[in-house]
């Protein structure tokens, strides 16, 4: 593959358009045994948690899937390996970042998904996949997807 980031615009005119596609690319994780990061972007209701529900429910994850809001990290074990659900929001330090062995986590095997990514720039490695979720007019998701790196540009193929 080249080393052109490759961008794919998406539209979800409803939640059932998030469930297909998060189970689409359910798939492609599992294909890549679980081991990628994605980083969520968005205003706040724009869906990000729900898309990450939708994923880890087509991972295999039952029960409640609760946003990782306060403990910034949510682990889930899958029959496909390790997930690590993010939520950088509240995160403002980051020497928080080893105190938490975040670094850890994101050197070891597994599927990172991180909402609000920003705020742990400089700390948080390049993603595999960006999402970049907005809400129009209609309440559909616009969604421009960016993969960052052979491992991204896989899971779009």
């Amino acid at each position: 593959m080249n080393n052109l980031p490759i961008v794919k615009t998406l539209v979800w005119p409803d939640e059932a358009a998030t469930a297909a596609f998060a189970t689409q690319l359910a798939g492609a994780l599992t294909r890549a045994n679980l081991n990628a990061c994605i980083a969520l972007h968005g205003d706040l209701g724009a869906g990000k948690t729900t898309f990450v529900r939708h994923l880890l429910h087509a991972l295999g994850v039952t029960g409640r899937i609760k946003s990782p809001t306060y403990a910034v990290v949510e682990p889930y074990s899958v029959a496909a390996g390790e997930v690590w659900h993010f939520d950088f929001y509240r995160f403002s330090d980051p020497r928080e970042w080893e105190d938490a062995g975040f670094r850890d986590i994101f050197a070891s095997v597994g599927l990172k998904l991180c909402e609000w990514p920003q705020n742990a720039a400089g700390v948080m490695p390049t993603p595999d996949l960006e999402l970049h979720i907005e809400v129009d007019e209609d309440e559909q998701r616009q969604v421009q997807i960016n993969a960052l790196t052979p491992c991204g540009q896989a899971l779009l193929a």
